[in-house]
Formats: structure tokens, sequence, C-alpha cells
């Protein structure tokens, strides 16, 4: 079930209903010729012929075309021809003197609830939400006026949404892009199926994006311990060129043997493996130490021509 198809079941008081009719009206309606709203979402149109029942006792007519183009939709035309100055008034879509208003006014949504139903009522006009699933995390609302996008705006972020608003050629787009965010925005309209569905795919993802971390870690870590031992073994080798191994001191032949013994272990693994098998503590900065010694010496040895 998609987020519309949930929110349009959801009942309400009777200010409840004027706000999500409010704000469906003013996103998908055309007030011209009466009052005609255009609307792709079987679920949608049912909710919006029920709510003008219920509020206003009007059977809105209703015709279903088919959109031919790119996706061959459906599309549901609700008409009303009766009362529709009164329903616009009453709605906040339009002033006392017939006048169109860029925002509703405060009454309509001065209840928490009330808001609540009027961002439902947006969402179902003009809002979407990708799937998480299949893409980024993007919600937005497209509008045509920048007073009424400014608008949607405030309200969204009244509850921290870090929403944002973009000129979109002719239109406005207001949009969250933040995972959280957007779910916090489902739970505020209500769609909680649609929270639980985007929540388990986020969960998933950010398991998987850690996992992803931690393998990248862990192979770079491989990487530079691959490094660090065959730098040591080089160095190892070029003191043995240079028949150097019966001047060096024991504690430099005792790491040059067991760095060959041992090339793909750590400096950590080999301070443990050395101090185990030769009954006395070593540490992974005192192996650190020596490995540097055998690095000066082979320095030396650069210095002097000898590399």
């Amino acid at each position: 079930m998609s987020v519309r198809d949930e929110v349009s079941k959801i009942d309400g008081t009777r200010t409840e209903k004027l706000a999500e009719l409010s704000a469906i009206i003013r996103n998908s309606g055309d007030f011209e010729d009466g009052i005609r709203i255009t609307i792709e979402n079987n679920c949608v149109a049912r909710k919006i012929f029920k709510l003008f029942k219920e509020v206003y006792d009007i059977n809105a007519g209703i015709t279903v075309r088919r959109r031919y183009g790119f996706n061959n939709n459906l599309i549901y035309m609700l008409y009303v021809n009766n009362k529709c100055d009164e329903i616009l008034k009453d709605l906040s879509i339009i002033d006392s003197l017939g006048n169109y208003l860029d925002c509703p006014r405060e009454f309509l949504i001065s209840d928490g609830e009330d808001m609540r139903a009027y961002l439902r009522g947006l969402f179902m006009a003009s809002g979407s939400v990708n799937d998480p699933k299949t893409s980024r995390y993007h919600l937005e609302f497209v509008v045509d006026n920048g007073n009424y996008a400014n608008f949607i705006n405030d309200c969204l972020n009244s509850y921290n949404l870090n929403s944002k608003v973009i000129k979109r050629e002719k239109n406005y787009m207001v949009y969250v892009k933040e995972a959280e965010k957007i779910s916090d925005f489902l739970r505020l309209i209500k769609s909680y199926n649609g929270v639980m569905y985007f929540e388990d795919i986020r969960i998933y993802r950010d398991h998987k994006n850690m996992t992803n971390r931690l393998n990248n870690c862990e192979q770079a870590n491989i990487d530079k311990i691959f490094i660090t031992a065959s730098k040591q073994i080089s160095d190892i080798e070029k003191i043995k060129e240079n028949d150097l191994m019966d001047v060096i001191d024991d504690k430099l032949k005792e790491v040059i043997d067991y760095r060959l013994k041992y090339p793909e272990s750590s400096l950590s693994e080999l301070a443990l493996i050395m101090s185990n098998e030769l009954g006395y503590h070593i540490t992974k900065s005192g192996l650190n130490h020596r490995f540097r010694k055998i690095r000066d010496i082979v320095q030396r040895l650069g210095e002097n021509g000898y590399v």
C-alpha cells in the first residue's frame, strides 16, 4: 500500500476534514468554472468525494479518463457546481471579496491536529516520497506560488523537519532530504505503515553502509600491514646483501628471524608470537624501535653508496 492510499483512509474531526480538503483543493483544483479537481490516485479521489459529502452534504461529480503519454495512468476529475464560493471561503482559498489567497488563514490550521491534517491533504495532492529501497531519500511538494511555498516550508519546519525551498521552472519545490526527517513527516501525517517500511529500509541501508565502511577499514589495515612488512623485509634483505648480520646485535637478529618467518603478521601479532616463543614480554613499540634501528642502518648504507 502506498503512503497516499494509507493516509486517504484516515478519518478525523470536522475541522481536520476542512483542513485536509483545503490543502487538496488548493493544490489540485481549478476554480474558474465551479470547482474542478484533477487527481491520479483512486483512493485519494474517493477521499475527496467522501469529504465533500461529509462536510458539505454535496455529491461531487466524477469522471475517469486515461492519460495518454508516458504512463497511460487513469486520471480522476471531480467537479462541484453549487455552493462553490461558500466552500472556497470556508476553506480559506478565497477571501470575503472573492480574491484568491496565497496562503490559508490561521484559523484553518491553528490546532496541531488540523495542521497535521492540512499537511496530509497537501501530500495527497502534491507530495511524493522516494522509495528508499530504490533511490536516495527524498520527500517533496511541488506548488505554484512562492509565498505558499514559504508557508509550507514554515509549517514543516515548525516540526523541525529541516525542509528547504527551491524555484523549479514555473513552480516551487519544498523538499526534505534527511532520512530521519522524512520518517518524522510520515509519522506526522499518520502513515504508520509507511514509517515502518521506511525505517526497515533505512536500518538495512545504514547497516549495509556500516558493514561496507568496516570492510573498507579492515582492507585498509591489511594493506597498511602488508606495505609495512614489505618495507621491513626489503631493509632486511639489504642488510643480508651487505653481509651485516654478523655485526648487528642479537635483538635485531631476533626480529629479523621472526619477520622473515612471519612476513604477513602485523607488529602486534609479531610481538605476541615472539613473547610466547622467546619467553619474555615484547611490546609492539619495542619491535617498532628495533625496525627503526634496521632502517637507520640501511639509510646509512645508502648514504655511503652501498645500496
